[in-house]
């Protein structure tokens, strides 16, 4: 499994984020976790090689059948599909 990227922050959720490098939806997700200034990890998926990219896909479709992304795990019990802002804010307060 290839290593995510963590950025620190201060500690909340355990957030796992997968997204492309490519996709706007995740780059506004990683511009609000940091705006947010909390920790969390992430793997841009697309820059991946071809064998790594089908393990972690897996990994994905686990939290969201569809494929998309991004794709959010909190504290390996639930996902969030998609950017949503008010989502990802309450997870960061619980």
């Amino acid at each position: 499994m290839p290593e995510p990227v963590h950025v620190e922050g201060k500690k909340s959720a355990g957030i796992m984020l997968y997204a492309l490098s490519t996709c706007g939806w995740c780059k506004k997700t990683k511009a609000l976790l940091n705006e947010l200034g909390v920790e969390y990890d992430y793997i841009d998926v697309d820059q991946l090689e071809h064998n790594e990219r089908e393990k972690i896909m897996e990994e994905v479709s686990r939290w969201n059948p569809s494929r998309s992304f991004p794709t959010i795990v909190i504290n390996e019990e639930r996902s969030i599909i998609g950017f949503k802002p008010d989502e990802l804010r309450k997870v960061v307060e619980e």
